[in-house]
């Protein structure tokens, strides 16, 4: 039987879709400083990030955010470079091991000061696919199109997607607030550009904590009651685009029955609907109720996010079984998914 292990606390930047001149650590280091008063800790047992060096364009550039954490005293610290969602698995794994109780995790991106779809390019295969250059939109575009012929979806499903998405994130005061969009032009067809998440800088935190300890520090905390991530192999072309297999075993590993609300990093319009049936999530399920990724999607935080949003329907009282998905690489090729509970089953 795992330890049980729950979100006591959750903090997000207000995030941005245009440069506003701030470097990583100013973004990080408020989220960091407001986890840190919510729970009245000051120190954790265990920290760890998830970011990209290529967004800053330097080496160990996730060494520099560690001064939003302070010189003093000496940390036990990790890193992943994907979203901070693989950083919580890793913190969540660390718990279990019984000699900690507390683990801070935090993500943080900037995809605004460079080129995204250069940027994500790189991490194809490097003898195959990413010397031809192609960009996540266009794989996405393959995968939304083999996805609407086998499953018979339309244009207009996928534009409700978006629409539903931009209206939630206009009550979520975290999100852009996008306007409607203007024309009907394709960005890569099938996708419009509403059916893209925008370019976003942006950090948020999470913070872990065990049995009692978790108690202690949170009046209902969200319990992680099961957690699981697959992954596919690396070339698009031997998988299956029209379904997200991994999602789907990850949810069946993860014990993803009951959900009232889930919150999936969907990046386009598609793949929340793909997420849908590979989950196995109703109509009852409220999908995305913050906007998802469609309305603020900070690369490296967004995944962790979902988890985040999830955990604070928990915490708030209005659901007491939730699920945080996050993916990684091109066409769901990763997925992580993390059921939470208002009950501590462990």
């Amino acid at each position: 039987m795992p330890r049980p292990v729950a979100v006591v606390a959750f903090a997000q930047t207000e995030h941005s879709g245009e440069d506003r001149g701030m470097a990583e650590i100013e973004l990080l280091a408020p989220v960091i400083t407001e986890i840190k008063e919510r729970t009245g800790q000051k120190q954790f047992g265990f920290t760890c990030s998830g970011s990209c060096d290529y967004l800053a364009g330097a080496p160990f550039a996730f060494v520099s955010a560690l001064d939003a954490l302070g010189a003093w005293p000496p940390i036990s610290e990790s890193h992943v470079e994907m979203d901070a969602a693989w950083a919580l698995y890793e913190a969540w794994v660390k718990l279990q091991h019984g000699d900690i109780d507390t683990a801070l995790v935090y993500g943080f991106g900037k995809s605004t000061q460079g080129n995204l779809r250069a940027v994500l390019t790189q991490q194809l295969d490097p003898y195959h696919l990413a010397p031809l250059g192609i960009d996540a939109v266009s794989l996405a575009a393959l995968q939304a199109r083999a996805y609407m012929e086998r499953s018979g979806a339309k244009e207009d499903d996928l534009r409700a997607v978006a629409a539903r998405s931009r209206e939630a994130g206009h009550g979520n005061p975290f999100a852009l607030h996008l306007p409607e969009p203007e024309g009907d032009d394709y960005d890569v067809a099938p996708l419009h550009p509403y059916d893209v998440a925008p370019i976003t800088d942006g950090a948020a935190a999470i913070v872990l904590a065990a049995g009692d300890r978790a108690r202690e520090l949170c009046e209902r905390p969200a319990w992680i009651t099961g957690i699981d991530h697959r992954t596919e192999p690396h070339a698009p072309g031997v998988r299956d685009l029209s379904r997200s297999e991994s999602a789907r075993v990850a949810g069946e590993k993860a014990g993803a029955t009951g959900i009232e609300v889930a919150e999936l990093h969907a990046q386009y319009t598609h793949e929340e609907l793909m997420l849908r049936e590979a989950l196995g999530l109703g109509e009852d399920a409220a999908v995305n109720p913050s906007g998802g990724p469609l309305s603020a999607n900070p690369m490296m935080a967004a995944g962790l996010i979902r988890i985040g949003e999830a955990a604070s329907r928990i915490h708030d009282g209005s659901a007491s079984r939730t699920l945080g998905h996050a993916s990684s690489g091109p066409c769901l090729q990763q997925n992580l998914v993390c059921v939470l509970s208002g009950e501590n089953h462990g």
